[in-house]
């Protein structure tokens, strides 16, 4: 028998699930406590988004760049451009993930905006009639809200699409009109024809537009998708 159990003492565990429990009960306490898990999840959410955001300012950076370059002289081979393609795409893939843990902690402060703030303000119910238990069993086994696919689809759509769009547009401009030599031949990359880039990159693109169009349902909690206009603060003359 422990010693705890032997002088009747309750153990760490127990003391803190009490006092835990005692949080839940109280409504005071728990009024003071649930400001900064929001204040928590707010800055997580700005946090990653940041994140979000370096991804997205060195993609710029990287593409300014290599225009600079592709375009200093007409001895500067096209598939630089197609190399910045290709970073861009690694670029794309850290932001996916990124962009899945901005979502997670964005979603959960939706969450507590629509079920608490909503219903303190104006009082007519919760959207979620056990949204207590719901943010607690995310909080114990937290995932993410969002798929790849999803993800994939909105950053290209979003930022992403323009980007290598550029860069696609850029690569034509210089087989064609700044080379000096046959399209063809300015569009190889040593050892594969120019034919076969031309070829490979047309089916990128088409890949590309297919991501960004492709109809899916949303799995994103508590956005705004602009599919209807709400009132608000309307003007009186």
């Amino acid at each position: 028998m422990s010693a705890d159990a032997t002088s009747g003492e309750e153990s760490p565990t127990e003391v803190d699930e009490e006092v835990a429990a005692e949080v839940a009960d109280d409504a005071d306490a728990l009024l003071s406590t649930l400001p900064h898990y929001y204040r928590g999840e707010v800055s997580q959410a700005n946090n990653t988004q940041s994140r979000i955001d370096q991804t997205t300012n060195w993609a710029i950076t990287l593409l300014a760049a290599l225009l600079s370059i592709a375009f200093s002289s007409a001895d500067m081979p096209a598939y630089l451009l197609l190399v910045g393609i290709a970073i861009l795409g690694i670029f794309l893939v850290y932001e996916i993930r990124r962009y899945r843990y901005f979502d997670l902690h964005r979603a959960r402060v939706r969450f507590f905006e629509e079920n608490v703030f909503a219903n303190a303000l104006d009082p007519t119910g919760v959207e979620h009639s056990e949204w207590r238990e719901e943010l607690g069993r995310d909080l114990r086994y937290p995932r993410f809200k969002v798929s790849v696919r999803e993800t994939l689809s909105r950053r290209v759509k979003r930022i992403y699409g323009l980007l290598f769009a550029v860069l696609g547009v850029a690569w034509l401009a210089k087989i064609a009109l700044f080379s000096g030599i046959e399209w063809t031949e300015a569009a190889r990359v040593p050892g594969v024809p120019g034919v076969v880039v031309v070829a490979c990159l047309g089916t990128f693109y088409l890949g590309l537009v297919v991501i960004a169009l492709w109809p899916t349902g949303r799995d994103a909690k508590g956005e705004i998708h602009g599919e209807q206009l709400g009132e608000w603060k309307t003007d009186r003359e």
